[in-house]
């Protein structure tokens, strides 16, 4: 089968084309055909950091949407031809680039039916970074003040709607062009980060999602109000906040996202009744994998971007490439 490998860790150009042999799943494993695979900003740091994977050769990706090709033993609860999405293995290499993929049948659920095979691979690890980080980490409850940075960017859209699903009050940092995306989402407040420093135009939080890092968490401490949580999705370097905040009398920490079907299915969900829509960037095919890392990475797109693997996917994005 066709993949994306790297002999080296480095920037976009490592990401080549590779032939490898099909996988064939273990116990409790399905083989998925792939249609689509998201990208996600883990998968540019550990290409050019080994991050959590290590030194390379590494594959990457863990975003799938696509069909289940063939079950291993003791799995009943999906069978060929079902149509599935999830994040596999997640911190643990998946290898979502390719056209075939293993995974513990726990760790997918079958796809809405609305949804493209695009718009589903788009929504697995930021969704879930986004339910686990609001509800499973902070608790986010009604009447709520949070807040969310880069509100527009892959996890900061979908958790604006999810906590708004859960009735908070949402904030947004998003800059002056984006604005209408966010409001758009249900936000109730936008602040233009390149023009108003946050942490002095925001105050009572209850919740802060950080995204960003460096010193938004630091900056982030000054806008909760007493008993209120940072969650840091940035970096593991992010751990350090937890001794600062609970110095102050708040709470803070790093998360990292962990494959969950019962997480996946609230998700799928919300999809279903209207309350929780992925935002497409930009699809590219499979080959292209480079190219959607180098957009990644320069930090100015507004929602997910793509690859996609079989066929013709009936979903068009705002921006496509398709250099076959």
């Amino acid at each position: 089968m066709r993949a994306i490998g790297q002999k080296s860790l480095g920037g976009p150009e490592v990401l080549k084309v590779v032939e490898v042999d099909r996988p064939e799943p273990g116990t409790s494993e399905v083989l998925v055909r792939v249609h689509a695979a998201g990208v996600n900003p883990t998968d540019w740091w550990n290409r050019a950091t080994g991050g959590l994977l290590g030194d390379s050769p590494v594959r990457l990706g863990w975003d799938v949407s696509g069909v289940i090709e063939a079950v291993g033993i003791g799995v009943t609860m999906f069978k060929p031809g079902d149509e599935v999405f999830g994040m596999p293995r997640h911190p643990q290499e998946a290898g979502t680039y390719a056209e075939y993929v293993t995974s513990p049948a726990r760790h997918l659920t079958r796809k809405p039916a609305g949804l493209s095979h695009v718009e589903a691979a788009a929504l697995p690890l930021a969704a879930l970074t986004a339910w686990q980080a609001l509800v499973e980490t902070a608790d986010v409850r009604p009447g709520q003040r949070v807040l969310i940075h880069a509100a527009a960017g892959g996890v900061g859209h979908l958790a604006v709607q999810i906590a708004k699903a859960r009735g908070a009050y949402v904030i947004g940092t998003a800059r002056s062009a984006k604005h209408a995306f966010v409001l758009g989402l249900g936000t109730d407040e936008v602040v233009d980060y390149t023009e108003v420093d946050f942490a002095s135009a925001v105050r009572d939080v209850d919740i802060v999602i950080d995204t960003i890092g460096g010193d938004y968490g630091p900056r982030s401490l000054r806008t909760l109000r007493d008993g209120g949580i940072v969650v840091s999705l940035a970096s593991p370097a992010e751990a350090y906040l937890a001794s600062e905040a609970h110095a102050l009398g708040l709470r803070a920490g790093f998360m990292i996202v962990e494959a969950d079907q019962a997480g996946m299915r609230e998700i799928a969900s919300l999809v279903e009744t209207g309350r929780l829509r992925v935002e497409i960037d930009t699809v590219l095919p499979l080959e292209q994998a480079a190219k959607a890392h180098e957009i990644g990475e320069a930090g100015r797109t507004t929602g997910k971007i793509v690859l996609t693997v079989v066929g013709e996917d009936p979903f068009r994005p705002k921006r496509s490439f398709d250099l076959r």
